[in-house]
C-alpha cells in the first residue's frame, strides 16, 4: 500500500514547458498518474464535466489525527482481471455534491493529484467514483485541460504513448 499526500507546488506545475500554444488532443486520450505510479490509462476527455472523475472498485475514508480525512483507494484498470489492484491512501480534501451522467446527485470524496497527458503535468483535483459501469476508467473534466489543450472531438488518440 502506498501513502500519497500533495505536493506542495502550489495547484498546478507543467513537467515539461511548451510554446504556449494550445496543445490538441481527441475526445479519448490515455493519461498517467504519476502519483499513484499508474501509466497508459484510457480517459475520455470530457469538455461537458467540470471535474475529472477516477474509477475506484472500492474506498473507504479514514480519519488521521494529523493529515484529516483519508481516502483508502482500490484501484483497478482491468475490471476483467482484478487480481492486479493497487491500494493508495491519499488525503480529502473535502465530499462534493457531483451529478453523475443519469443526472443523480451523490456526494464524492474530492483528492488532488498530479496528471499527464502528452507532455503536460499538472495538478488537479480529481472526484472518486466507481465507473464500473461505464466504458472509461476516468474523466478528464474541462478544469484539467484549462490553459493548455484544444479538444478536437473528431479524432482520438492524437498523443502517443512515447510522447510522455
Amino acid at each position: 500500500m502506498e501513502n500519497l499526500s500533495s505536493k506542495a507546488e502550489g495547484p498546478f506545475f507543467r513537467e515539461k514547458e511548451h510554446s504556449g500554444s494550445l496543445i490538441t488532443i481527441g475526445w479519448k486520450e490515455f493519461v498517467d498518474l504519476p502519483d499513484f505510479h499508474v501509466r497508459h490509462v484510457k480517459a475520455k476527455i470530457d469538455t461537458g464535466a467540470r471535474t475529472s472523475a477516477l474509477d475506484v472498485l472500492g474506498y473507504e475514508l479514514l480519519e488521521d489525527p494529523v493529515a484529516g480525512t483519508i481516502a483508502e483507494l482500490r484501484l483497478v484498470w482491468d475490471r476483467k482481471n482484478p487480481t492486479y489492484s493497487k491500494v493508495v491512501r491519499v488525503p480529502v480534501l473535502r465530499m462534493v455534491l457531483v451529478s453523475n451522467s443519469n443526472g443523480v446527485r451523490e456526494y464524492r470524496p474530492l483528492i488532488e493529484t498530479s496528471l499527464r497527458i502528452g507532455p503536460i503535468s499538472k495538478r488537479v483535483q480529481v472526484t472518486i467514483t466507481d465507473r464500473s459501469s461505464m466504458l472509461f476508467r476516468m474523466i478528464v473534466g474541462r478544469r484539467a485541460l484549462e490553459g493548455d489543450f484544444l479538444v478536437d472531438v473528431s479524432k482520438k488518440y492524437l498523443l502517443r504513448r512515447n510522447s510522455s
